[in-house]
């Protein structure tokens, strides 16, 4: 795979979630697998894009989300 980035489906998109590393609430905006390499040994790694109460968005790994309650 040459591009940097692919989204991925995911069940909670568009629902409300939380972060279990931070704790903060937000709404699932979208879940890219991305290229976070520096070198030249690719790494991909799936992140959460969620935006918060704010309107501003931060990522997680998909690991960390969770539906909120």
């Amino acid at each position: 795979m040459t591009d940097r980035y692919a989204y991925v489906p995911h069940r909670l998109l568009r629902r409300r979630v939380r972060d279990v590393a931070s704790g903060v609430e937000g709404e699932l905006m979208a879940v890219i697998n991305e290229n976070v390499s520096d070198s030249a040994h690719e790494q991909w790694m799936e992140l959460a894009y969620v935006r918060g109460a704010s309107g501003r968005e931060f990522s997680t790994a998909v690991t960390n989300i969770e539906p909120a309650e």
